[in-house]
């Protein structure tokens, strides 16, 4: 960049900005962006905050381009009982993690916000509703999974996302390199009821497994970078740039 070029813009993050600042930001748009993460094993090729870096990174590009409110992440959310026992993994029940989230929207929309835009990347099915059943008093709460697009067409072994896969791998080599050991990554396979079980908590992932469900072993950065091209895009259309939230 040469002296004379403009800064690019910055994310808008609430934990670095004073008062005044963030109630000035409000008052241009009230939206606040708010990562839901996961701190749960997805591997022994993957870190425990997978989930969390990759929505970490889609709220910061996110504020930085409008220029909207980023909230703390939230680095906990309701992990898949898994048969294996995994270091470091922790995990809140579905009733704790909607009740944060109820007493954090109360508190932000009582400053202002209007609209909340809650970014995650975990399909499990409680953690899904902790966020889906999220109360405002007025406040619009739209809630993005962001593993709910389609993506067959970037893959190779997979027709949808899983869990420390195909999808996540590629997201973390394109997003956050050095945290995948790919000598480390091991596939497994299950049938369309067992991931549907799964999802729904309804089943452990097995002992057999390694931790990922999935063929993280086809992962690339390239596909990383087009599947998060497809995610922010989407998101960009779909709730930034059609958003109808009244000042």
């Amino acid at each position: 960049m040469s002296p004379s070029s403009p800064a690019a813009p910055r994310p808008r993050r609430l934990k670095e900005m004073r008062p005044a600042e963030v109630a000035a930001t409000l008052a241009a748009d009230p939206r606040l962006i708010l990562p839901v993460g996961t701190c749960e094993q997805h591997g022994p090729h993957m870190p425990l905050g997978a989930d969390t870096l990759i929505v970490e990174r889609l709220a910061d590009d996110l504020s930085a381009e409008f220029q909207v409110l980023r909230a703390p992440t939230i680095e906990y959310g309701v992990n898949v009982v898994t048969a294996r026992p995994s270091a470091g993994n922790a995990s809140v029940r579905r009733k704790t993690l909607h009740r944060t989230l109820n007493d954090l929207a109360d508190s932000w929309e009582a400053e202002g916000v209007r609209e909340f835009v809650l970014l995650t990347a975990h399909q499990h099915d409680p953690h899904l509703e902790a966020l889906e059943t999220v109360v405002t008093a007025t406040a619009r709460v739209r809630v993005v999974n962001i593993f709910g697009l389609a993506f067959a067409d970037l893959l190779e072994g997979q027709l949808e996302p899983m869990h420390g896969d195909e999808v996540d791998t590629s997201l973390l080599l394109y997003v956050a390199p050095e945290s995948v050991n790919m000598s480390l990554a091991q596939d497994y396979t299950m049938s369309v009821d067992e991931l549907r079980r799964y999802r729904r908590g309804w089943l452990r992932v097995p002992d057999t497994s390694p931790g990922s469900v999935g063929r993280p072993m086809l992962a690339t950065a390239d596909k990383g970078r087009q599947i998060y091209s497809r995610i922010r895009d989407r998101i960009r259309e779909r709730i930034f740039l059609a958003s109808d939230v009244a000042p």
